[in-house]
């Protein structure tokens, strides 16, 4: 009996398919936090003042910026990657709570959104960065 299951493990097993895949996945995870981290940066005024008036301090802006934008350089090449996801689970479930709590559709859908990356990420921690990464060429 076909099982697609077992057909899309076969496809995805072999000639190195998963190590194109889990480079591709960590481009993906890796391209929110990198533009997250970015514009903060960018506009480094108005997100202390949106920090404030969520009541989390300004001062903490350059550790968010050091954990969006580094952590997503991190996964992105794949260093230490496994800690890197660890570190965004956390910070993606924390601003869940933080700035994303809220009755209207926009904000539960973004807490629903962080939820989800967090789950990838817990699961990139689990699995690591794959054979196209930097962590691979250290380890070798």
């Amino acid at each position: 009996m076909f099982n697609p299951n077992v057909a899309v493990k076969n496809i995805v097993t072999q000639n190195g398919a998963d190590s194109i895949i889990s480079l591709i996945a960590r481009i993906l995870m890796a391209y929110i936090f990198l533009v997250a981290g970015w514009g903060k940066i960018t506009a480094y005024s108005a997100t202390v003042g949106y920090m404030e008036a969520m009541g989390v301090p300004g001062a903490l802006l350059p550790l968010t910026i050091l954990v969006e934008f580094g952590g997503g350089l991190a996964l992105l090449f794949g260093f230490q990657a496994r800690f890197a996801a660890f570190g965004l689970g956390i910070f993606s479930l924390l601003t869940a709570f933080i700035f994303h709590e809220g009755t209207d559709q926009a904000q539960a859908i973004n807490f629903m959104k962080n939820f989800a990356m967090a789950g990838g990420l817990f699961f990139l921690m689990l699995h690591g960065a794959g054979k196209i990464s930097l962590d691979a060429a250290i380890e070798k």
